[in-house]
């Protein structure tokens, strides 16, 4: 079986993997930082080697003329041992002197990025003008300087042009100097950042593990709730576990409950029939063993009875156990019931009719529990001494109702058999689990179950009015 991913392994992902992109960030624009430092350091060197050779420009023998100063070159000779190249221009573009035929200012459909106008953003005193351009020349990546200036004297103004290219080995040497400083930086920022990243995240989550050891250390058969101090998400975890086990506590409250009832009920009954087939087994009459087994038969019916009460009553008062509520019609319902309790009531010599229209009556409930109810409510007629039985149905508001002719129950007492395993009066075979199931499903379906005389003032009846009904 694969095992799950680490809530800390995906933390770490998440949280470095934008940290990476970051970096990866930070270390490019160092680079381009770096490249555009060199570039304005050696730009620098090339605006002065061009104004040094500018300055010693002359006019002799009816011509230019360049008296070179070796400083001139010397200042772009750096330890990376660059090829330097100069040439002088006159006005018109021809090639005075140098030692190479540079290209000229490219035009601007030619321009790339990279060629910088005038750095410095300035002119000279004799209006000069410097533009900065990357060449290919030769095979050669070259950065080239070209300074426009002039000849001023009182009998003439010749136009010139200087230009100065250098290789990049210079200018790629410091931005890799620049680079590595840079990257030194960026890697212990980076260190930092990584470790006060997994410290803060360990922080973050020693809440977690505190309220995981909690847990784990529990007594398995406790279902107190945590007590544990917790940041506030982890605050909604620990309530929703309290909730949880807040819902099984009712849950087996109900079980020991029904495990209560149902051994103090069953066992005097179980206790009959045991004693019932031990005085059977001592008897040689016939007739005796019938007696006996009519009896255990009466008592092992009566038991099956309120077994299942028992577990009808465990089923509703399970407080997780909330059927969903479904449309169906209260009149095919009582209709339902009566015709299945018939034939048992017509053995008893009872008369079980039911009023009802043909026209449904719906409202939103759970059948088998309606159903339980009026089972439940016939069944109490029959056995507390009703020969009448009616199952009616009417609207305004929708109600169930189950009338008898039998001695009713006093007035006083009306609340009290609601109560499980109350018995209204002596005698009888009801176990004190109907009425109390009844109610259990009214409230189920928020109706209100009320018990009162006929209209002759003898006899019961028991009605289930639902509020919420559907018209």
């Amino acid at each position: 079986m694969r095992r799950p991913a680490s809530l800390y392994r995906r933390l770490m992902t998440w949280l470095l993997l934008p940290l990476l992109g970051l970096g990866a960030l930070m270390v490019l624009q160092a680079y381009i930082d770096a490249r555009h430092t060199a570039d304005r350091a050696f730009d620098r060197l090339l605006e002065a080697a061009t104004l040094a050779i500018a300055d010693r420009v002359q006019w002799q023998d009816d011509q230019l003329w360049l008296d070179l100063p070796p400083a001139a070159l010397e200042m772009l000779a750096t330890d990376a041992e660059e090829r330097v190249f100069y040439a002088l221009y006159d006005g018109e573009g021809d090639f005075i002197t140098g030692n190479a035929r540079l290209p000229g200012e490219r035009g601007p459909a030619q321009d790339n990025d990279h060629a910088l106008k005038n750095a410095q953003g300035g002119h000279s005193a004799r209006g000069d003008t410097l533009r900065y351009q990357d060449i290919e020349w030769r095979s050669l990546a070259l950065r080239e300087g070209i300074r426009r200036s002039r000849l001023e004297d009182w009998s003439l103004e010749e136009h010139f042009e200087v230009r100065v290219a250098h290789t990049r080995e210079g200018r790629d040497a410091l931005t890799l100097s620049l680079l590595r400083g840079n990257l030194a930086y960026i890697g212990a920022m980076a260190a930092l950042a990584i470790a006060a990243l997994l410290l803060a995240i360990r922080s973050a989550l020693a809440p977690l593990t505190r309220l995981r050891r909690a847990i784990r250390a529990r007594d398995p058969r406790t279902l107190a709730p945590l007590e544990l101090p917790l940041p506030r998400e982890l605050a909604e975890l620990r309530e929703t576990v309290n909730d949880l086990l807040a819902r099984m506590r009712r849950v087996r409250a109900n079980q020991e409950r029904f495990i209560g009832d149902a051994s103090h009920q069953l066992r005097t009954p179980l206790a009959g029939l045991s004693t019932r087939a031990e005085l059977a087994l001592r008897q040689d009459d016939p007739a005796a063993w019938r007696s006996a087994l009519e009896a255990m038969q009466t008592t092992s019916a009566s038991t099956a009875r309120l077994a299942g009460q028992l577990l009808s009553l465990t089923r509703l008062d399970n407080p997780e156990a909330t059927p969903a509520l479904a449309p169906l019609d209260l009149n095919a319902l009582a209709r339902r019931v009566t015709r299945d309790a018939w034939a048992s009531c017509r053995r008893a010599g009872i008369d079980l009719g039911v009023d009802a229209t043909e026209a449904p009556l719906m409202i939103d409930g759970v059948d088998w529990q309606l159903e339980e109810a009026l089972i439940n409510l016939v069944d109490n007629a029959r056995r507390y001494g009703a020969r009448h039985v009616t199952v009616r149905v009417t609207d305004a508001p929708p109600t169930l109702a189950v009338e008898d002719d039998g001695p009713g129950i006093p007035k006083d007492q009306r609340l009290l058999v609601l109560r499980p395993f109350y018995r209204g009066r002596d005698g009888g075979e009801g176990s004190g689990l109907g009425l109390a199931i009844v109610d259990g499903i009214a409230r189920g379906h928020k109706a209100r179950l009320t018990l009162e005389s006929t209209a002759n003032d003898h006899g019961l009846r028991v009605a289930i009015r639902f509020m919420g009904d559907r018209g």
